[in-house]
This record gives C-alpha cells, structure tokens and sequence, in this order.
C-alpha cells in the first residue's frame, strides 16, 4: 500500500532533521523517526521501519568513524546491549500480538487502547522528559556498570528503538576521548539495530505486500542527507528552542497512541 504525499513529506522532513540533530544536540534519530512512521504504519511496523533506517544510517556514519571506536567498551557494553536487544525486540513482538487493553467512545467513534501503542507512549513520554531534563545530561555512571547499561539500553532499544540516551549516560564516563565516545556509540547502536531487525524480519515480512518501500527509501536518503548536512547547518540553531518545540510535538504524539488515535 503506498503513503500519500503527506506521509512522504512528513516521513522524510523528520528523517532529515532529526539526523542532523543528532550530530549537534543529543536527539535521537529513533526517537523522532519513530512518531513519525506511527502515523502512517501500525506501531510495530514503524518501529521496525525505523530500526532499518536508523541502521543503515549508522552504516553511513560507521564508514566515517569506527577506527576511532574503543573495542573494550564495545565488548562491556555492545554484547549484552545486543543480547537484550533481541530480548526486548521478543517483547515487542509479543504485545503486538495482545487483545486492546480497553476501547472507549469519543466523538461518536469507538477508540482502542492497544498495550504495544501503551507502551510505546510512555517510552517517548520518558525520553521526552530526559532529554529535556538538565539534571539528567550531567548524569554519568562509572565504567564498571557498562554491562547493566548494555542490558538496559538494550532491552529498551529492541522494544521501541530509543536507547541513545541511556547509552549516553554510561558512556560519558568511560574515559573514551570526543572521537572515540561518537564512534563507540555508533558501533554499539548498529549491534543493537542488527539483533532488533534479525527479530523484526518475521512481521515485516508479514507484512510485506502493504509496505511502502518508497516511504522506506525515501527515509533513508533522507537521513543521509541530513548526517552530512547537519554539521553546517544546525550550529546556526538556536537547540533549546528546537528541543522545546520537538519535545512538544512528541508529547503530542505520545498522548494519541496512548490514547488509540493514532
């Protein structure tokens, strides 16, 4: 089934924008991708479609970057973020299996609270609240904790694709230089998006006869596009004000799947 000229627009300005935030502000490519594809797709599939493009963008950045990586770190924390990835991502797939919570009316239509879109809901209400929070940004946890960070971050990033700043958090600490802390993230995000999508081939298989390739690809060239452009655009943004106005928009989306609106 192809997107409308909406989905393309919408789909492929969030990909472009927010891969270029991501160089510069903290803001995850998942985390904003994701909403986005969920207004379109059923919340699985979105979260599947954006593991995909949020992979093959850190390929791109791979290239760039991975001789810098620490492979002690990737090792501590990249294996078992891997490992709970495919957790979370089994997670996933089962609530997407699971009857609606409950079903209410509202404006003469009946509206189903489903527990995936719940779920979800919350994820991007939290991460919402992190990044915004400056209390949050200073935090930092020793190294020797980054096996639970693994485990945690990537738990999350299997079920709803958003562990960068969990990740952050016990990275910043690990005594990795600018460099390297960028490069070891990327190479701990790509084994994360490979367990997730080795899980997720299954149900985007499923189903394959209704999705949008176009809207896929166009979110990929997108999202390359704004990696290399962010650098020279972005540093003429005023962040506080784009976090503001991006982290509106989520709560906005967040409330309506965990409402059943979208």
């Amino acid at each position: 089934m192809e997107a409308g000229v909406a989905a393309y627009l919408v789909v492929g300005t969030v990909a472009l924008v927010a891969s270029g935030l991501t160089l510069v502000s903290g803001f995850g490519l998942g985390t904003l991708l994701l909403p986005a594809f969920a207004l379109f797709t059923p919340v699985e599939v979105a979260i599947a479609l954006t593991a995909i493009v949020h992979f093959l963008n850190n390929l791109f950045k791979l290239g760039l970057l991975a001789r810098h990586a620490e492979r002690a770190v990737v090792l501590r924390f990249g294996v078992p973020a891997l490992l709970a990835a495919f957790l979370g991502a089994q997670t996933l797939l089962w609530l997407a299996d699971q009857p609606a919570l409950f079903a209410y009316q509202l404006g003469g239509r009946v509206w189903q609270v489903e527990p995936v879109k719940l779920i979800v809901a919350l994820l991007l209400l939290a991460f919402t609240l992190v990044e915004l929070s400056p209390a949050f940004r200073k935090l930092a946890l020793p190294p020797r904790y980054l096996p639970v960070g693994g485990v945690l971050s990537g738990f999350v990033g299997g079920l709803s694709g958003m562990q960068g700043a969990l990740r952050s958090v016990f990275l910043v600490k690990s005594g990795l230089t600018k460099h390297a802390f960028v490069a070891t993230g990327v190479v701990i995000a790509c084994l994360v998006d490979v367990s997730r999508l080795i899980s997720y081939t299954g149900m985007v298989r499923n189903v394959s006869d209704t999705l949008d390739v176009g809207l896929l690809g166009t979110a990929v060239i997108a999202a390359f596009a704004g990696a290399y452009g962010g650098s020279r655009v972005l540093d003429k943004i005023t962040m506080h004000t784009v976090q503001r106005v991006v982290s509106g928009l989520l709560v906005l989306v967040a409330v309506g799947l965990g409402a059943g609106w979208i």
